[in-house]
């Protein structure tokens, strides 16, 4: 299921039993932004499973223009945000390195979509998510963090240097800033809510 219906007490005290949990996930490569984006967003203290890096892992993971890091994350991110009344998104960040990706499968059951962040200074790096997402036909938008020292590319740029699928919807954002990552998964459930209605109008005739 993408998502599950609970209960909750609403403002006058009553029982809201409407109120549905969406399950996002937060993918792209190494050191792309996921983590920050779910603690900028999260409405509680976001859950980490970040490890220093260490000489071990010097040889498989690539620091080129993320020199500055320092951690990764190990198993995933987890955080919350509500969209609106009745409406919140539990995310969960994925770590970016090859050698945790067999975490992907169990994250993504149950999940409506996802957000695919991409660096243009590194754009290659977000190709596994892409491809990992398109042949599970889980419906994701390409979120562009826009960092400081980057070139800025247009969404229709990028776009076609993924060779995403017509339609799959890139947008810029900032992943520091609420309002921006925040944008983002409105984008996404908006779209994940279409995808998942025309697969079902197309089931039914």
């Amino acid at each position: 299921m993408a998502y599950e219906r609970s209960e909750s007490t609403g403002a006058g005290g009553g029982v809201d039993a409407t109120a549905l949990a969406l399950k996002i996930l937060v993918a792209g490569g190494f050191g792309v932004g996921k983590t920050t984006l779910v603690g900028a967003v999260s409405e509680i203290r976001p859950l980490r499973t970040e490890e220093r890096l260490s000489r071990a892992g010097e040889a498989v993971d690539d620091t080129g223009g993320v020199a500055q890091k320092t951690t990764t994350t190990v198993a995933m991110d987890f955080g919350r945000i509500t969209i609106r009344s009745g409406l919140s998104l539990y995310l969960f960040g994925t770590p970016g390195q090859d050698r945790f990706w067999f975490l992907w499968d169990e994250l993504s059951q149950g999940a409506l979509g996802a957000v695919v962040l991409a660096d243009t200074r590194r754009l290659e790096d977000c190709f596994p998510a892409v491809d990992y997402f398109e042949h599970r036909k889980i419906p994701f938008v390409v979120a562009v963090n826009c960092f400081a020292g980057a070139r800025n590319y247009g969404a229709h740029e990028v776009s076609r240097a993924l060779d995403l699928d017509r339609g799959t919807p890139v947008v810029l954002c900032d992943a520091r800033d609420r309002d921006s990552g925040k944008e983002v998964l409105i984008r996404l459930v908006e779209y994940a809510g279409r995808m998942h209605t025309a697969r079902l109008l197309d089931s039914v005739g």
